[in-house]
């Protein structure tokens, strides 16, 4: 049987670590993609050396041809600049979307059959405009948001109590932004509601952590943003499809009436197999959660619509 291909466009900092997961986790081949000559080969060529020591035997190769990721079975879409120290995840619009438009080009015409996850930010209109631009089935374009915002969430929850954080069952549903709603209703600890354990207030505070938790690296990191953890999340998807193992992640999926959301990429848990996006996961979210989950979908709504504004006079 042949090797999958996965083809990461973008060979920045979430780039190399999802080479180097794809590689360890026997997941397939993997084209690492740049417009810089000689990042993406440099890397390539960095994990190759390191195959002896980790016994792999992955083909890792580097390029700044997109004919080179022809028949790729995953595209996982990084390109873009990073946030900097104040900027919010909007504020990378303008310059994202000319980049994801040619990137959508890149791999509507060599990798056709793929599925594609997009991380790069503003990740809600990022996805939207790669679905348009690429012309795909909902079920093949699908952007890395709630996985990444859950495992935050565990991460606090597991810190505050000294747990392990196996022990935490979370999940963040919504816009990949400041408004993201984390449901406090859903999450349980040893199986047991998290508000048996922790107070409201702290709870609260633990939350909006969770929301500023991009933020928070950026400020400490002050050249760049997340990585480690925005590649494992992605990578986490691409192994559900390549796998077919039908797991059920919160992703930025296309709506059309569920939650009663119609048209619109949104943040709801989804269940991935060999189809992709194979079924959206409807849950009963508590009155104050439906609330935030509708300010949340307005933000997401008015984010496309600057997109469309900054698109329409580029």
């Amino acid at each position: 049987m042949a090797r999958k291909k996965i083809a990461l466009i973008g060979a920045g900092n979430i780039g190399g670590t999802m080479a180097h997961l794809c590689a360890l986790k026997g997941l397939g081949d993997v084209v690492l993609y740049d417009v810089i000559d000689g990042l993406p080969q440099g890397k390539a060529l960095d994990l190759l050396q390191s195959a002896p020591i980790e016994n792999f035997d992955t083909r890792i190769t580097g390029t700044t041809k997109y004919e080179d990721i022809a028949g790729a079975d995953v595209c996982i879409v990084t390109a873009g600049i990073a946030r900097k120290p104040g900027m919010s995840r909007d504020d990378l619009l303008a310059t994202n979307a000319k980049i994801l438009r040619q990137v959508a080009e890149g791999i509507k015409k060599n990798a056709p059959n793929s599925l594609v996850i997009v991380i790069t930010n503003p990740l809600d209109a990022m996805v939207t405009l790669m679905r348009r631009a690429t012309g795909f089935p909902k079920n093949r374009v699908v952007g890395q948001s709630g996985i990444l915002d859950s495992s935050r969430y565990r991460t606090f929850i597991a810190e505050e109590l000294r747990v392990s954080v196996s022990s935490v069952s979370a999940m963040v549903l919504g816009g990949h932004g400041d408004d993201m709603v984390p449901l406090r209703s859903r999450c349980t600890v040893g199986g047991i509601s998290v508000e048996k354990w922790i107070s409201n207030q702290r709870l609260d505070e633990i939350e909006a952590r969770v929301r500023n938790a991009g933020g928070e690296i950026v400020a400490l990191l002050k050249t760049g943003s997340a990585f480690y953890s925005p590649a494992s999340a992605a990578v986490r998807m691409a192994q559900a499809y390549l796998m077919d193992t039908k797991e059920i992640l919160p992703c930025a999926a296309y709506l059309e009436g569920e939650y009663g959301v119609h048209g619109c990429y949104f943040g709801v848990p989804v269940m991935i197999g060999a189809g992709g996006v194979e079924k959206v996961i409807e849950m009963e979210l508590s009155p104050k959660e439906r609330k935030e989950f509708e300010t949340s979908l307005a933000h997401v709504k008015e984010l496309v619509e600057a997109m469309d504004r900054v698109l329409a006079n580029q």
